[in-house]
């Protein structure tokens, strides 16, 4: 697959639909690659709207490049994608992101507004227990083992998809990247990100201070969150739409135990986390057509 370089790594990324289709642009969740279970078919369902869709594999996903900076993963993530968006010249673009890919899309909106035109998100972490269980998935046992273990270590950890070890395996040139960053600034930004993860009274989602979302201005489109979802919370859903000035907030096109019932397929090997999406494609292509020009 094409790679192209942004902030100073390699970046995986592919088109998919007719070269003429208005830009969108999809974000999945996670550590995951855009080779993972469900994200390519949804992609797909959305060009066959007629859409120009890039999926992209995220630093720290796949097979891009491992890199560390900014102030959130999701901040550095936007960046990059900026980036992508700017030297493919594809702005600006429909953002569209679920999970970890609706605040790395809510990001790019912030930071780099010009590149956006339309922007739908779903599954939006937020939240006391679901930002700790990202802190803890994410940067919390990588602290304890850069301490004990330096980048040696990082580089055994185990533990969800796209963790150190797996990203080395995809791209053995990842290995020296986190050599040449070494243990203390590995370390540092751990200590960062972590930071971002941490529940505050004035931040709706991770890392994302409330008055930022005033700035957003381009037609959103909010999925609310299941009425059980513990990790994507129903409460967080209605804090970023009342934060996004204009914004629609609809009820899931999945049932409400999405989530918890796509778990339970995934792990009896019988489906993936992200086949609900499928179901939100003719609403999200009705969106994206209305007041087309």
């Amino acid at each position: 697959m094409p790679e192209i370089e942004i902030h100073g790594g390699m970046v995986a990324f592919e088109l998919i639909g007719p070269e003429d289709g208005e830009v969108c642009v999809v974000t999945p969740g996670g550590r995951f690659a855009m080779t993972y279970p469900g994200v390519r078919p949804f992609a797909e369902a959305i060009a066959a709207g007629g859409k120009r869709v890039l999926i992209w594999d995220r630093p720290n996903c796949g097979v891009s490049d491992i890199q560390l900076f900014e102030q959130s993963e999701s901040h550095m993530r936007a960046t990059v994608l900026a980036g992508l968006i700017r030297q493919l010249g594809l702005g600006p673009v429909i953002a569209m992101g679920g999970s970890g890919g609706a605040r790395d899309t809510l990001m790019l909106s912030i930071l780099f507004p010009e590149l956006v035109s339309k922007m739908i998100v779903w599954s939006i972490v937020g939240g006391a227990f679901s930002s700790m269980s990202l802190a803890n998935v994410y940067v919390m046992n990588e602290i304890r083992t850069v301490r004990r273990g330096g980048i040696d270590g990082i580089l055994k950890l185990t533990g969800p998809a796209g963790s150190w070890s797996d990203l080395v395996a995809a791209s053995p040139r990842n290995e020296q990247r986190l050599r040449d960053l070494g243990a203390e600034e590995f370390e540092r930004v751990m200590w960062r990100w972590f930071e971002a993860y941490m529940p505050k009274p004035n931040e709706a989602i991770p890392g994302v201070q409330d008055h930022k979302f005033a700035s957003i201005d381009k037609p959103t489109l909010i999925v609310r969150g299941g009425a059980n979802d513990i990790d994507h919370p129903r409460r967080t859903s209605f804090e970023v739409h009342a934060l996004i000035p204009g914004s629609r907030l609809i009820d899931p096109p999945w049932p409400e135990d999405a989530w918890e019932r796509s778990q339970e397929l995934r792990d009896a090997g019988k489906g993936g986390i992200f086949d609900p999406w499928m179901l939100a494609v003719p609403t999200f292509l009705d969106f994206i057509d209305e007041n087309a020009s």
